[in-house]
C-alpha cells in the first residue's frame, strides 16, 4: 500500500504548499476535486492511492476504482435499470478516486455514464481522477466532444489541474486569476476550442 509517508516530495514537481494542502485532506470536506494529469510513470497513481490511504486513516469513507471498473459497474446498473441507484451508492463515499481515465476509449453510452457520475458528484462529493491524457486530448477517448466539455467543466470548477510531469503552477488554495486557480470562464472556453481541434494553449501543464 502506497502512503504519503513513502512519497518523496523532493523528487517530485509538487510544490510544498500544494502537497501540504492535499495531505491536510481539507479538500475532501470542501467537496473539491483533484485532477492529476501527466504521462505514465510520473507518480499519478501513487499520489492518488497515497491520498486515499490517508483519507481512510483519517476516517473518511473511500471508494477507489479504475475507470474500466467504474464503467463496468455503471453498465451493470444500466442493464438492470439500477444505474441511478448505483451512482447514489458510489456517492455515499466521502471521496471517489478514479484511476487510469482514458486508458481505453469509451463508446457513447460509456461516456454518458461517466458524465452522469461526474455530474451527480459535482459539489456533493470530492472526486479525484488520474489520466495520462491532457485535457485538450480528452476528445480522443470520449467520442462526443460536448460530453467531454461538460465533464471537464464540472471537474475543473473545483479542481486546479496538476501535472506531475512538469513544474506545476498550482499553489495551495490560489485566488481566482492566480496561477493554479480553477479556470475562469474564458479559460474554460479555451479548452472548449481545443476539444474542437482548434489550436491554443494546453491546460494542466
Amino acid at each position: 500500500m502506497k502512503t504519503i509517508e513513502e512519497f518523496d516530495l523532493h523528487a517530485s514537481s509538487i510544490p510544498a504548499p500544494t502537497w501540504s494542502y492535499l495531505t491536510s485532506l481539507e479538500w475532501i470536506a470542501a467537496k473539491e476535486n483533484l485532477a492529476l494529469i501527466g504521462p505514465a510513470g510520473t507518480g499519478k497513481s501513487h499520489t492518488l492511492i497515497a491520498l486515499g490511504h490517508a483519507a481512510v486513516t483519517a476516517g473518511h469513507m473511500l471508494k477507489y476504482l479504475t475507470a474500466a471498473d467504474l464503467i463496468e459497474t455503471l453498465y451493470r446498473g444500466l442493464a438492470d435499470n439500477t444505474v441511478g441507484k448505483t451512482i447514489e451508492a458510489l456517492l455515499r463515499y466521502d471521496l471517489l478516486l478514479v484511476d487510469e481515465v482514458g486508458f481505453a476509449p469509451l463508446d457513447d453510452t460509456g461516456a454518458q455514464l461517466l458524465f452522469r457520475l461526474v455530474a451527480a458528484a459535482y459539489e456533493r462529493r470530492a472526486l479525484g481522477i488520474a489520466s495520462h491524457w491532457s485535457f485538450e486530448d480528452w476528445g480522443r477517448f470520449l467520442s462526443e466532444h460536448t460530453t467531454a466539455v461538460s465533464m471537464l467543466d464540472r471537474l475543473l470548477h473545483h479542481a486546479p489541474p496538476w501535472s506531475p510531469a512538469a513544474s506545476p503552477t498550482a499553489c495551495a488554495r490560489p485566488e481566482p486569476g492566480q496561477e493554479g486557480a480553477p479556470p475562469r470562464a474564458d479559460q474554460r472556453e479555451e479548452w472548449r476550442l481545443l476539444l474542437g481541434h482548434q489550436r491554443g494553449p494546453q491546460l494542466g501543464y
